[in-house]
């Protein structure tokens, strides 16, 4: 059961949470409520089959019991606890859109091999009556190849429960090759290449040194008369 929450404002909300007390906005069909939910409950409520998609009985200072599920919430930005809620009012009879999370199972044939398994898309969004919702989809992943790709086309979805995600273009999964690591190459040995420099240097200068004395013995010589 939750409570009006008639005082608004950021001092009330710390307030209401050093007592245990969540505050939050009720969206019914006819306009939104303001309330507050003791923690221990919406912890227990969000940990049942249903995850963040479970259908909640709501009831404000015990008046009638009204369906809602999770709409939005706010989470501390270092402890990770919920600070606050926003919950839809939904009809039973009527289909809802949610997004739920996807898990892999198998072990994929190409990562045995070596390749890399990665799962690209980790939520799917879906349309089902509030109570069909289901609180994770699975997809297998065994069959999978080097170089292949599992799409949301292969995955089949529990009966009452509509894909709205693009079944050819959305990708689950992959398996790439692993990445070969090219050895380095060596390194010439340090010193190497300026000995020989210097070598062919020496020798230039010894040939132009040689071709200068042998210039200088062949000038004519002068006698004096």
């Amino acid at each position: 059961m939750v409570q009006n929450r008639s005082v608004l404002g950021s001092a009330e909300s710390r307030r209401l949470r050093r007592q245990g007390l969540i505050p939050g906005v009720l969206y019914g069909r006819e306009r939104p409520v303001a309330i507050t939910i003791p923690e221990r409950s919406l912890r227990a409520a969000l940990t049942t089959s249903g995850g963040l998609n479970a259908v909640l009985d709501v009831i404000v200072d015990e008046g009638k019991a009204h369906s809602s599920v999770l709409k939005e919430y706010q989470q501390h930005p270092v402890k990770g606890h919920i600070i606050h809620v926003d919950l839809q009012e939904v009809r039973l009879d009527q289909p809802i859109r949610a997004t739920v999370p996807l898990h892999l199972h198998g072990d994929a044939a190409g990562a045995i091999e070596g390749g890399v398994l990665t799962q690209v898309t980790t939520e799917l969004n879906v349309e089902a009556l509030p109570m069909e919702v289901p609180e994770h989809l699975e997809a297998d992943v065994s069959a999978l190849q080097i170089g292949e790709s599992l799409r949301l086309s292969a995955l089949q979805p529990p009966a009452g429960v509509t894909l709205l995600d693009d079944p050819d273009e959305t990708v689950l999964a992959t398996v790439t090759a692993p990445i070969r690591e090219e050895e380095p190459e060596e390194e010439a040995v340090e010193g190497e290449g300026e000995e020989a420099a210097e070598g062919e240097a020496g020798a230039e200068e010894a040939a132009a040194e040689g071709a200068a004395e042998a210039g200088e013995a062949g000038e004519p010589g002068t006698t004096e008369g």
